[in-house]
């Protein structure tokens, strides 16, 4: 399983950014696909989420209503649209996959992940 970030770079506050993951290897059609990131000194932060079965998604408030997770199954590929940044979301951002259960994509355990991809939030 091999996924591969980008769309990462330099954005001034209250920008846009839309990162991608490309998908390749995964041979379960039920999968969940997750972005995380980690800032510097900070803990490592799971904030959002898409199941490949139904589009089923999930956000932790610091992001709900800015960032906006999508799929294009014939692509293989995952979005993460990000509005409104702040310079608290500069960090580096991963995405993963799970091919294990759970009944939603937070509850998965995500077990392939990527090399992860660079944002930065500043003037």
């Amino acid at each position: 399983v091999q996924l591969t970030e980008s769309g990462g770079g330099l954005v001034q506050p209250g920008g846009s950014l839309r990162l991608s993951c490309a998908i390749s290897g995964l041979t379960s059609g039920d999968y969940a696909i997750g972005w995380f990131r980690q800032a510097p000194g900070k803990e490592h932060e799971a904030f959002t989420c898409i199941s490949s079965s139904d589009g089923s998604t999930y956000y932790v408030d610091s992001v709900k209503d800015r960032f906006t997770i999508s799929r294009d199954m014939p692509k293989h590929t995952v979005y993460l649209q990000m509005n409104a940044l702040e310079p608290e979301d500069t960090a580096h951002y991963y995405c993963a996959a799970s091919d294990g259960s759970g009944p939603t994509c937070q509850d998965k355990t995500y077990g392939y992940w990527g090399q992860g991809t660079q944002v930065t939030v500043s003037s």
